[in-house]
């Protein structure tokens, strides 16, 4: 394969004809993105953080593939996966409902601020520059990058939404493979896709993974169903694993995150001090974006904290066997799994919520893990 370089990320060939572009510190891209010839197309599942780093996975895209891109795909909300929409305006841009909702809520004030704000950001810049003169922190050198690549994008940056919407699946047909865009509700963002491609049997995570780096949580993230979601997936025939942040990873690499938020989980729930929590041993390898790795943790701890999370009706859509037919599951925040009649909870009201009108310590344990169809 001919080199093709970029500032803002690696390109690595997953397999024939797939390609992941891996996230390079300092860079306009933040997150991960990647693109696959499905044979008489080409698609892309996210598009970066800068028109910049999109512009150069789009060259990079059709001069390997030999043909335009057709289909993008922004699998949730956040800048580092669809401030480079502008750069694909002319192409079948994809996502849910709930994420084109979000975008239309959050980008305009965000990006407006911004771009109001660049002088501020200059002025940040070199007063970081300065600080950091005649010394060797990489990690301010990749900050520093990373604000002059916004201040690039900030001066023409347009807001591009999404032309199409999907509530579950939306699968787009190649002559020499299948892509199954797909979401199971939400758990970093309001809403996570994925992209699955059955045949290599790889898939495209976005943020719903992170490999061997620290997630971040967010006042609207939802950590158990985040755990519930990626058990689903393992359901799915796995040979890679395309993160939101970091290398390309396997199926095991989605336990560990599992372990990893569960152990969030309980230090966030113990009477302790969040600026006192040692990282635990087998996370201290891990990287972070742009911040500092304690920052981070104290920050995720004190969100995990703050989350109210109340038992809810989850609907998920099978991705496995049975194409098309909906499953639900009663999901218990205390042993995270399917309630059952054992629970002697009773359940009321439908898909806006539910109301608990009796529960009592130790009628959470057992539960079945048997999904049931509706």
């Amino acid at each position: 394969m001919t080199n093709f370089l970029s500032r803002h990320f690696n390109l690595e060939k997953v397999s024939e004809s797939i390609y992941a572009a891996i996230a390079k510190d300092g860079g306009g891209a933040i997150g991960n993105a990647g693109f696959i010839d499905l044979g008489d197309k080409t698609i892309v599942f996210d598009t970066f953080n800068t028109q910049q780093a999109a512009e150069d996975l789009r060259n990079i895209a059709e001069s390997i593939t030999n043909k335009p891109v057709s289909w993008v795909i922004n699998s949730h909300f956040h800048a580092d996966h669809t401030r480079g929409n502008q750069v694909f305006k002319d192409c079948n841009i994809v996502s849910s409902q709930t994420t084109l909702q979000q975008m239309k809520e959050n980008h305009p004030e965000r990006i407006a601020e911004q771009k109001a704000d660049i002088d501020g950001l200059k002025k940040y810049i070199e007063s970081l520059t300065k600080q950091n003169e005649g010394t060797n922190d990489i990690q301010k050198k990749n900050e520093i990058n990373f604000l002059k690549e916004i201040e690039i994008s900030l001066s023409n940056l347009e807001l591009v939404l999404p032309q199409f919407t999907f509530t579950n699946e939306f699968t787009i047909i190649g002559t020499k493979r299948t892509a199954r865009v797909m979401t199971l509700g939400g758990a970093h963002s309001p809403c996570d896709a994925f992209l699955y491609l059955p045949e290599d049997k790889i898939i495209f995570m976005a943020d719903l993974l992170f490999v061997g780096m620290h997630p971040s949580f967010f006042s609207y993230s939802n950590p158990t169903q985040w755990v519930n979601i990626l058990h689903e997936v393992k359901n799915l025939p796995i040979q890679k694993a395309i993160p939101g942040h970091g290398p390309i990873g396997t199926k095991e690499d989605i336990d560990t995150l599992i372990n990893y938020i569960n152990e969030m989980k309980k230090l966030s729930k113990q009477n302790v001090n969040t600026e006192e929590v040692s990282i635990l041993d087998e996370y201290k390898g891990w990287a972070t974006v742009n911040v500092d790795v304690r920052e981070l943790i104290i920050r995720n701890l004190n969100v995990l904290k703050e989350l109210k999370e109340e038992y809810q009706l989850a609907f998920f859509k099978k991705i496995n066997g049975n194409r098309g037919s909906l499953v639900m599951k009663r999901i218990c925040i205390q042993c995270q799994t399917e309630m059952i009649e054992d629970c002697k909870v009773t359940v009321e009201g439908d898909l806006a919520g539910i109301k608990i009108s009796q529960k009592r310590k130790g009628l959470f344990n057992n539960v079945s893990a048997k999904t049931k169809a509706l």
